[in-house]
């Protein structure tokens, strides 16, 4: 595995936020017209969440297994063309709005419309399936299981079905992928860390999690009291056994990256501090107030996924409570860590992390992640004192917001890490009402969705003079 990434810079995107006329982004054409106005801005990269079955509020950090696609990427318009759907349901499926993630329409529609292209398929087609499904043992697993647990949505054989599903998702999705690799563009994944407790790994693994005789949880994770969060943050997914992981060397953990490396050319995973320590709650705690940090798996577990990754580069996301054995454990892993421009104070503190001069090279730099406001929504919610003290680091002295965000994007690709990465949002400077998520709310997020226009405007002569003049990106 590489030690480092190249210098670059990339948009942060997920699939559901691209433009479509189907209620949700996926691997259609418009994914192609991303790619092709990344290339011309002179960006590297593309960084999208996890690919993961999504929980009912939409969110892919809360998956129903580690070995799961999600089948609302699917493009609808392939299978038209495949003929495994009529122009009829093509019609019917057609959204409501372009702004929005139409989430509460794929389950009563999306999923049976799904079913029924399966249950078109020939004979060859049936072949290709089964063929995927049954070289991927995990992928087989869990469409057995999915098949039993899961909606049938219809469908008279639930497990081709999902079988199906991942299939096309594949098969969609590596299309988009080489068509983005040949143009200079990598495919930046992302991983969470722990799964629901209902997921198809801890119900056909229990070994592998903490939990009791009857399934439940006996200890849950979470973030302990922190500036942003009194009572710190319970999320209530189960915690590994990590002593029982550790007995096969992680076998459970190497086949999950290198699942996921057959997808992305460069992987992040998700609260990568819980494998220093990670805080326990326990399951009946009322608040994460209660937890307790505990020793995580540390190097051993960096040693399997290095070995897994093969030629893929892994980003370990570090932020979050910050200790002396973190930045230890982190020296010592040697991945590339991330930082953050609105994680910076600005208060002529020398050792801050996040000030842009800090950042080391081995490094992936945002102005914000998917957590977190957009830029624009960040420096207009700052204090008037704030605001100007990032505006005089930034070597900005005037007043105007938008144009003390651009010093702020200006200050970031300047920075020495190699690798910086905007939210697509922040490259027209959207507001608040933009935002992807709000940690510790589950309703309301994960649905922003980019229109065709926003894609097409995209200054990419600016961003290409931007990348060129800080040596990201060619200006050819």
């Amino acid at each position: 595995m590489k030690n480092n990434i190249r210098r670059g810079s990339g948009v942060l995107m997920h699939i559901s936020s691209l433009p479509g006329d189907y209620g949700c982004g996926g691997f259609g054409i418009e994914a192609y017209r991303f790619v092709d106005m990344l290339e011309k801005a002179g960006f590297t990269a593309w960084q999208t969440l996890p690919f993961c079955l999504p929980d009912e509020y939409g969110s892919p950090y809360k998956s129903a297994s580690a070995f799961s696609t999600n089948p609302y990427f699917i493009d609808l318009p392939t299978l038209f063309a495949e003929g495994l759907i009529t122009s009829e349901e093509l019609e019917g499926a057609k959204q409501n709005s372009p702004y929005l993630l139409e989430l509460e329409r794929f389950e009563s529609e999306r999923m049976p419309l799904l079913a029924r292209a399966a249950s078109r398929a020939d004979e060859r087609l049936k072949a290709a399936v089964n063929e995927y499904a049954e070289g991927e043992p995990r992928i087989a697993e869990y469409c057995r299981w999915a098949a039993e647990n899961l909606p049938s949505y219809g469908s008279e054989d639930a497990e081709f079905f999902r079988r199906f599903c991942e299939y096309e998702f594949y098969v969609q999705w590596h299309k988009v992928k080489a068509y983005a690799n040949a143009k200079g563009i990598r495919i930046i994944g992302d991983i969470p860390i722990y799964l629901d407790s209902t997921s198809c790994d801890a119900e056909l693994h229990p070994e592998l999690f903490l939990l009791d005789g009857s399934g439940k949880p006996t200890a849950i994770a979470g973030c302990p009291p922190d500036n942003f969060s009194e009572d710190g943050q319970l999320w209530g997914n189960p915690i590994y056994d990590w002593t029982a992981m550790a007995l096969d060397g992680f076998g459970w953990w190497r086949e999950r990256i290198g699942f996921c490396f057959k997808f992305f050319d460069v992987l992040r995973i998700d609260h990568f501090r819980a494998i220093e320590a990670y805080w326990s709650i326990p399951a009946k705690a009322e608040t994460a107030k209660e937890g307790k940090w505990v020793k995580g798996p540390g190097m051993p577990f960096v040693q399997a996924i290095r070995s897994a990754a093969g030629d893929g580069e892994i980003i370990a996301e570090d932020l979050g409570s910050s200790t002396p054995g973190l930045e230890a454990f982190m020296a010592e892993a040697g991945l590339p860590c991330m930082r953050l421009m609105q994680f910076g104070e600005y208060d002529g503190t020398p050792t801050d992390p996040h000030m842009s001069f800090n950042y080391p090279h081995a490094c992936v730099a945002y102005t914000g992640t998917h957590d977190n406001n957009t830029l624009l929504g960040w420096v207009y919610e700052l204090s008037a004192e704030k605001r100007r003290r990032l505006f005089d680091y930034c070597s900005y002295g005037g007043n105007d917001i938008c144009e003390g965000c651009a010093s702020v994007i200006r200050s970031l690709f300047a920075s020495p890490a190699n690798m910086t990465v905007l939210p697509f949002q922040d490259l027209h400077l959207y507001g608040k009402d933009t935002r992807m998520n709000t940690p510790g709310v589950a309703k309301g997020n994960w649905i922003y969705r980019a229109t065709r226009d926003a894609v097409q405007n995209v200054d990419v002569k600016y961003w290409r003079e931007l990348n060129f003049v800080t040596a990201r990106g060619t200006n050819k």
